[in-house]
């Protein structure tokens, strides 16, 4: 894609809107995006808020801006629709941490177990897969499971995080981690502790354990924003992407954020490369030309479908 397929007198904004309408497509965005694309969505939330919006969709066609995972479960959902993302290179290192040809021979050295993959992961690891979960229900899925082996995939954080929440220390889990969260200090937060003391700690599961001990509220994204917005007059620290800011200033803009620091001064660790690469300009042009199309073969399709559809009903 290059400037020149973009003509620059075009509003984005209001350009957007019309495809809209002329598509009669939904438009879905995760808390992570840029500001200016949460703006104009029809529907912003987590990955479980989304999954939900997907299977209620009424329309044509559903413009997805996440990572292609959060597209892929669209599709699953809604395989008479158009699926369509700004950016294919919109990844996650979470799904591409866990290709479907090695998890699969990981599911059969512990043979007999069952699995539950959480959401950041291929239709193929999905449709591997029990049951899914997101970070908002992971630990009621994981209850799903008493007295079952049982393989948690793709995450070590959050299923260490999930196993001590549902007193599950035998868990058998896939060795990955989320490039954003793992980047998180554990040092310099502590530091930052003492410069605000009145803050309030807020952190994502996939954090690192010694991050997630300086806690005072460990949750989902969506458990985060709603944490923050209960205790508007109190700083918050906030150990999850910057994206989530935005969400929280529409409701309480007085509220003072402070972003959790990162292992590295000198990046900007807090910000997903992944979602970012979504933009306005990619956004219009994938509803111009309806493409990048997402799609998942039927076998693998209808396999997934099943732990998703469960995950659902069960949430």
């Amino acid at each position: 894609m290059t400037d020149s397929d973009l003509d620059l007198a075009v509003d984005l904004d209001e350009a957007i809107l019309e495809l809209k309408r002329e598509r009669n497509a939904i438009l879905l965005a995760h808390y992570y995006q840029e500001d200016e694309i949460q703006d104009l969505a029809d529907v912003v939330g987590d990955s479980l808020a989304l999954a939900r919006a997907a299977q209620r969709a009424d329309c044509d066609v559903i413009a997805f801006c996440g990572v292609h995972f959060m597209a892929e479960t669209a599709a699953v959902l809604n395989p008479d629709r158009t699926v369509v993302v700004p950016d294919l290179a919109a990844g996650c290192s979470l799904a591409d941490g866990c290709p479907a040809d090695e998890f699969g021979a990981f599911v059969e050295r512990h043979h007999g177990a069952r699995v539950l993959s959480y959401i950041n992961c291929s239709a193929e690891v999905k449709a591997l897969s029990d049951l899914i979960c997101t970070s908002s229900n992971a630990v009621a899925m994981v209850e799903q499971f008493k007295g079952e082996r049982l393989i948690f995939a793709p995450d070590r954080h959050l299923a260490r995080w999930v196993g001590a929440q549902a007193g599950r220390d035998d868990l058998i889990v896939w060795p990955g981690a989320c490039v954003v969260h793992e980047q998180f200090s554990a040092k310099r937060l502590a530091k930052l502790k003492v410069q605000h003391p009145e803050a309030d700690v807020l952190a994502h599961p996939e954090c690192d354990q010694a991050v997630l001990e300086q806690a005072d509220f460990i949750a989902s994204t969506t458990g985060i924003i709603q944490r923050a917005l209960e205790h508007p007059e109190r700083p918050s620290i906030v150990a999850t992407e910057e994206g989530v800011f935005h969400a929280i200033r529409q409701k309480a803009p007085g509220k003072v954020l402070i972003q959790a620091p990162g292992i590295d001064e000198s990046c900007s660790c807090n910000h997903c490369p992944y979602m970012r690469l979504n933009t306005l300009e990619k956004l219009y042009l994938c509803l111009r030309d309806l493409a990048p199309i997402v799609t998942v073969p039927e076998p693998i399709r209808v396999r997934a479908l099943r732990p998703i559809e469960r995950m659902l009903e069960l949430s």
